[in-house]
């Protein structure tokens, strides 16, 4: 039997592929109300497939409770957020469940850590937690690091097809791990150390946080002179070995804006380009603040209150908020006692932001500049609404006269 710990954005679906390809698998999340949803048929956020791949599983007899299972393998898929004050990581949810792990599995179990995590972690907060239940690693309990490499609005796909790393202490472990994936993943999957694996899953986030830390330092230098930054990425990328991302208004989400500083928190001194890309992408909702005060004063709006913003997600076409770069705009705009912006998302079905409306018309009716953050479908499908508003599109699908 495999207990996967923890039911969220990578947990669930795991949960169920496992489950839809004949696995006896068991999810457990503390969070009692998330599990009575599942339990009563419901899935608990929205992606594509996520349903269809909920039935499969269930028909397969899948169990959610808030209970640790007696299980041969545990799979461990909790959040791994960073100290804001240091940069580190904030290890406490791993160790929570493993320690819960060590208090109900047998002997032979296999722990399988897939929450992202900076290199060292597992030396240096799970090993300890194991030894000190004076269980023998290696031969009572065996670890594993799989780091998860999954995209929120693509995760069924990628869950299939994206290739997969397996960090463990023995070969033959890695193996029968594997043997585990390999029976919903079709792509490569390769076992290797627990160090190696740890790092390379953050250097992957890193790697594509230095990228777009460039595009969005191009669009700042573009912004200075009067020059289109999309034009000239286009152009660009045209030559054969440069692919240049696209910029936009900040990088939110679970991995991107938070694997890098554990980097930065564990390596100081030696992270500077890692460094310097953090803070450009972490001031682009600042910037963006700055050319909406910019763009009023251009056209002689004096009230901030028919002031707009689409987009609360982090991401186009998902529901995840986390470390959205419009959360981190209205923090920034509350610091300075400034009142809140108005805020649509067609994807947040509930008031998560005081100043939220959950009707696209009625937000329309009370802005004239629309500042647009996230590139849904939903507002692709509805630029003829936009006529006569005032658009900041950082996200280049809007074209237009009063386009900015």
């Amino acid at each position: 039997m495999i207990n996967v710990i923890g039911l969220g954005y990578i947990g669930l679906p795991t949960a169920l592929m496992l489950a839809s390809k004949g696995n006896n698998v068991v999810g457990t999340d503390y969070n009692k109300e998330l599990v009575e949803t599942l339990n009563t048929g419901k899935t608990t956020f929205e992606e594509e497939g996520l349903e269809t791949l909920f039935l499969e599983a269930v028909a397969e007899n899948i169990k959610f409770t808030t209970e640790y299972e007696s299980s041969d393998m545990y799979i461990v898929t909790v959040p791994t957020p960073y100290e804001k004050d240091n940069k580190q990581i904030d290890p406490s949810f791993v160790i929570s469940a493993v320690e819960a792990v060590m208090n109900n599995c047998k002997k032979g179990a296999i722990v399988v850590i897939e929450s992202t995590v900076s290199p060292g972690t597992i030396d240096k907060f799970v090993r300890p937690i194991i030894k000190s239940k004076n269980f023998k690693i290696g031969e009572d309990i065996h670890l594993v690091h799989a780091p998860e490499r999954i995209l929120p609005g693509n995760m069924i796909h990628e869950l299939k097809y994206n290739s997969r790393t397996i960090g463990a202490d023995s070969t033959e472990i890695g193996e029968k791990v594997k043997a585990i994936y390999q029976t919903f993943c079709e792509a490569e999957i390769v076992v290797t150390d627990i160090r190696t694996a740890e790092m390379t899953k953050v250097v992957e986030n890193t790697f594509r946080d230095i990228n777009i830390a460039f595009a969005n330092e191009l669009t700042k230098i573009c912004r200075s002179d009067d020059m289109d930054v999309h034009e000239i990425i286009k152009i660009a990328n045209m030559h054969p070995r440069v692919n240049i991302l696209n910029p936009g208004p900040g990088v939110g989400g679970h991995c991107i804006s938070v694997d890098p500083w554990f980097l930065v928190g564990d390596y100081p001194g030696l992270t500077n380009i890692i460094l310097t890309a953090r803070e450009i992408n972490d001031s682009m909702p600042e910037f963006v603040l700055e050319r909406i005060h910019t763009i009023m004063k251009e056209h002689n709006m004096k009230d901030f209150s028919r002031v707009g913003l689409y987009g609360l997600t982090y991401k186009q076409d998902v529901d995840d908020i986390r470390e959205s770069p419009t959360l981190q705009l209205l923090e920034n705009m509350e610091k300075h006692l400034a009142p809140a912006l108005k805020v649509y998302d067609p994807m947040i079905n509930k008031k998560i932001v005081e100043s939220q409306y959950l009707s696209f018309d009625e937000f329309l009716n009370e802005i004239d500049f629309m500042v647009v953050m996230v590139s849904h479908s939903h507002l692709k499908q509805h630029i003829d609404k936009l006529n006569g508003k005032l658009i900041l599109d950082t996200q280049n699908i809007i074209s237009g006269a009063n386009t900015l």
